[in-house]
C-alpha cells in the first residue's frame, strides 16, 4: 500500500476492506418487516399526487397496498407495466424531487412514504426468482432495430417485443445498460445489478443485443432503416464538453464521465488512482457522483465548484446535502480560469461569479485551489445527429418521439424535451415503442 503521504494521484489510498465498506449499498434494501411497516405509512390516496409526480406513471397506491397485503410479486407488475426498469430506478430515481416530494405524508410531516425502498423491495423479490411476468404476443414479422442499449433502448426494446416484433439493440459500449452501467456512482447499484437487470429484462424473448456498433462509424442509419420496419435511437450523450480554461489539457485533468466509467467496470478498487486534493467542475449529479466516490477512494478534500448558485445545481439538495455528508466542499458562483503547474495540475484558479439581470458573468476576484487532479463534468453533447433535424443541441421529436425522418423515432438524453433522468428515458423508450407499434400494424 503507498504511504499515506503519497502526493498527487496515487492508488489504494485505503485498505480493501475500507473500500469495500465505502462502496456499500448507499441504502440497505428493506426486508420484509420492514416493506410490512413502510408500506402501512401510505394512506392510498384516491387522486395520489405520487403517481402524477412519476414520469412513468406508476400507480404508486396500488403497488404499495400490494405490498402491504403480502403480495410484492402482483406489486412489482404494477410497477414493471409501467417501468420495466424499475428495478433500476428505485436505486437512482431522484424520488426526493418527484414522487417522494408530493407525497401528503412528506407534506403533512416532512417524512414521506420510502416509496423507492418500497419500489425496489418488491422489484428485487421478482427479480431475484428470475422469472419474467410477461409473455411475447404472436409475432408480427416485424423488425425493429434500437440503436443504444441504455434505459430508454432497453424500455422500448422490452415493451416491441413483448408485442411481438422483433428488435436488435445495437450499442457503441462492450456491454449493453448504457448509463446504468457505465454512468452512475457505484454505491448506487452494487453486485452488477445493471448487467443483471439486462439479461433479465432481455429474457422475454425476440430480443438480440449486438456491442461494439456505434452509430456514425460501424453503422450507417442510411443502412440500418433499409434494413428493418423502424428504428429507434438511444444514443444519448456520448461527448463531454471542453473545460474552455488554459491548463485543461495537463496531466491530472479529465472527464468526470470516464473516472465514472473506470470505477464502475474495475474489478478492484484498489487499482484506482485518486488525487489528494480534488476538484470537480460542475453542478449536476455526475459531478456528485464524481466527487463522492473520489472522497470514498481516500482523497483528502474534495471541492465541487460551480459557476452559479446553489438553487441552479442540476444535482437534487438530496444529492447536495449526500455529498457533504460525505466531506465534500461545495463552492458556488465560482468559474475555473486556469489550471496551473508544470505539466501536471497543482492547482485551480477559479472567478467569482455573479448573475446580472439574468447573465452570469466574472466579478474579477480570484481564489487558487490545490488541485493535483480535475475532473469536468460540465455537460455532454452528442457525438452524431445522424443527419436528422436538431432543436437546439439535441434530435428534435414529435409526439411519441417521431423525428424528421419517417420510420426513425428518438428518445432519451439524444432526444429534445426530456430531463435527462432514467425514469425519463424509460418513458419515452415505452411511449416510442407503442407509437412504433401503432404504426406498423397500420394503426398509426
Amino acid at each position: 500500500m503507498n504511504s499515506p503521504y503519497t502526493p498527487g494521484i496515487a492508488a489504494a489510498r485505503l485498505a480493501p476492506d475500507d473500500l469495500a465498506e465505502n462502496f456499500a449499498d448507499l441504502h440497505a434494501p428493506l426486508d420484509g418487516h420492514e416493506a410490512a411497516v413502510a408500506a402501512d405509512r401510505c394512506y392510498f390516496c384516491h387522486d395520489a399526487p405520487c403517481i402524477t409526480a412519476c414520469p412513468t406513471d406508476i400507480d404508486i397506491p396500488l403497488f404499495i397496498r400490494q405490498i402491504a397485503t403480502g403480495t410484492p410479486e402482483a406489486a412489482a407488475k404494477t410497477i414493471f407495466d409501467q417501468n420495466i426498469l424499475g428495478g433500476m430506478c428505485a436505486r437512482v430515481c431522484p424520488t426526493e424531487d418527484l414522487c417522494e416530494q408530493a407525497c401528503v405524508r412528506e407534506l403533512a410531516e416532512g417524512k414521506p412514504v420510502e416509496i423507492g425502498r418500497l419500489q425496489r423491495y418488491a422489484t428485487d423479490t421478482v427479480m431475484a426468482k428470475g422469472t419474467m411476468p410477461y409473455s411475447r404476443a404472436p409475432e408480427t414479422g416485424k423488425k425493429v432495430a434500437v440503436i443504444g442499449a441504455g434505459p430508454a433502448g432497453l424500455s422500448c426494446a422490452h415493451r416491441l417485443a413483448m408485442l411481438g416484433h422483433d428488435v436488435t439493440i445495437y450499442d457503441a459500449m462492450p456491454k449493453a445498460g448504457g448509463l446504468n452501467e457505465y454512468g452512475i456512482a457505484a454505491y448506487k447499484s452494487t453486485d452488477d445489478f445493471a448487467a443483471r437487470e439486462v439479461d433479465w429484462l432481455c429474457s422475454i424473448g425476440g430480443i438480440e443485443i449486438k456491442t461494439g456498433m456505434a452509430l456514425g462509424k460501424e453503422l450507417k442509419l442510411d443502412d440500418v432503416v433499409g434494413c428493418f420496419a423502424a428504428t429507434f435511437l438511444a444514443v444519448g450523450l456520448g461527448g463531454v464538453n471542453a473545460l474552455g480554461a488554459p491548463g485543461d489539457d495537463k496531466d491530472g485533468v479529465d472527464d468526470a464521465v470516464s473516472f465514472i466509467e473506470t470505477l464502475r467496470q474495475t474489478d478492484d478498487l484498489s487499482s484506482l488512482p485518486v488525487g489528494r486534493n480534488v476538484v470537480v467542475i460542475g453542478g449536476g449529479m455526475t459531478a456528485v457522483d464524481a466527487a463522492v466516490q473520489s472522497k470514498l477512494l481516500g482523497a483528502d478534500t474534495v471541492t465541487i465548484a460551480y459557476r452559479r448558485g446553489r438553487d441552479a445545481m442540476g444535482a437534487s439538495r438530496y444529492e447536495q446535502d449526500l455529498a457533504a455528508s460525505h466531506g465534500v466542499k461545495l463552492l458556488f458562483n465560482a468559474m475555473p480560469i486556469a489550471i496551473h503547474g508544470n505539466g501536471s495540475a497543482v492547482e485551480i484558479e477559479l472567478e467569482r461569479t455573479e448573475t446580472t439581470d439574468g447573465t452570469l458573468k466574472g466579478t474579477g476576484e480570484t481564489l487558487r485551489l490545490p488541485a493535483d487532479q480535475v475532473f469536468r463534468a460540465i455537460g455532454q453533447t452528442l457525438t452524431t445527429d445522424a443527419g436528422l433535424d436538431l432543436d437546439g443541441r439535441k434530435i428534435a421529436v414529435t409526439g411519441a418521439g417521431r423525428t424528421s425522418r419517417a420510420g426513425v423515432w428518438a428518445g432519451g438524453d439524444c432526444a429534445a424535451g426530456g430531463d435527462d433522468l432514467t425514469v425519463t428515458a424509460v418513458a419515452e423508450g415505452r411511449d416510442a415503442a407503442m407509437d412504433i407499434h401503432a404504426t406498423l400494424m397500420g394503426d398509426g
